[in-house]
């Protein structure tokens, strides 16, 4: 079972610099907004680009439009055997949908 986090416990990791956020929106939608310092990796091309990442031992948790999704990509993400045993990868429950605090927008 993935662990899901309060959009305001993923705020807070994001502050305190304790967590890592992945994006699995299509890129135009993470352009117009994202959580600060997310990665952008969509999840259609999860599967291939997850090597991409280099997976520390920074917690990470994965953010889509209304929290189903992330699901997915953070089994995936978990399973990857470039990501650490003690690891935590959390799905944001809600998604974007339910995210009150400020975004960053593409460049």
């Amino acid at each position: 079972m993935v662990e899901e986090l309060t959009p305001e416990e993923v705020n807070e990791r994001v502050e305190e610099g304790t967590i890592r956020v992945i994006d699995t929106r299509p890129e135009p939608q993470f352009e117009r907004g994202h959580i600060p310092g997310a990665i952008n990796l969509p999840l259609g091309e999860l599967p291939r680009r997850v090597g991409e990442v280099d997976w520390d031992d920074t917690d990470v948790v994965c953010a889509c439009p209304i929290g189903q999704s992330s699901i997915q990509a953070a089994r995936l993400i978990g399973s990857y055997e470039g990501v650490d045993d003690d690891v935590t990868v959390a799905s944001m429950a809600g998604g974007y949908r339910e995210w009150e605090f400020e975004l960053e927008s593409g460049d």
